[in-house]
């Protein structure tokens, strides 16, 4: 799926990311793989479509560019979409807050606060 220019592989069936495997209406983000360089709507299609196994971002590259705002486009940092409180701080979309139980697919350990 082409997000203005910005490619997004996988099972997507809309153009607001959302794939089958998550379709509801605040499935609207897309992450760019660590090992690839490449956006997927979630690790299921990366894992049925790449030819290789997921890589997470380390905590020294949270300052980069891996989040795809299916509602506006907007490429947010790893960071920018850690703090957003499940909002773009572009747009006000709200995102699935149930994503944060596959943060660990994606991200190298996150600190939480106790």
């Amino acid at each position: 799926m082409d997000q203005d220019h910005i490619l997004v592989k996988g099972k997507t069936v809309d153009n607001e990311t959302r794939c089958e495997h998550y379709q509801g209406q605040r499935d609207i983000i897309a992450i760019k793989f660590y090992c690839c360089n490449t956006y997927y709507p979630c690790f299921l299609c990366h894992e049925e479509t790449a030819d290789h196994p997921v890589r997470v971002w380390p905590k020294k590259n949270f300052n980069q560019r891996a989040i795809l705002c299916g509602k506006c486009n907007t490429e947010l940092t790893i960071k920018e979409y850690l703090s957003s409180q499940f909002i773009c701080p572009c747009c006000k979309a709200s995102y699935n807050e149930g994503c944060k139980r596959h943060y660990h697919l994606y991200f190298d350990e996150i600190e939480t606060e106790k």
